[in-house]
Parts: structure tokens; C-alpha cells; sequence
């Protein structure tokens, strides 16, 4: 059983810190301020894409 709650122990630490740095950089990235950058850059890459068919 300890050997169990070891384990987990151990993932949930790795967890953390392979990922925590990647969740700050995005929490700061995707800040509300950020958003309608983000939104306009968005839908002028939806808007700009080529149509795939042409006849």
C-alpha cells in the first residue's frame, strides 16, 4: 500500500513539474487582455485560407 501511494506520489510530482511551467507561460499568454489579439489573428487565418477545390 505504501508502495502504491509512493507511486502516485512520484507521478503527480513529475506531473507538476512538467507541466506547471507550460500552464503559466499559457495562463500569461491567454490573458483577458490578450484575447481580442488573439480572436482577430484567429479569424484572419480562418478567413485567409485557400479554398482547396477550384474549378
Amino acid at each position: 500500500m505504501f508502495l502504491l501511494l509512493f507511486f502516485v506520489l512520484l507521478i503527480q510530482f513529475f506531473t507538476y513539474w512538467i507541466f506547471e511551467p507550460l500552464a503559466s507561460f499559457l495562463e500569461h499568454v491567454l490573458e483577458i487582455s490578450f484575447s481580442p489579439i488573439i480572436a482577430l489573428l484567429g479569424l484572419i487565418l480562418l478567413f485567409s485560407a485557400k479554398t482547396i477545390e477550384k474549378n
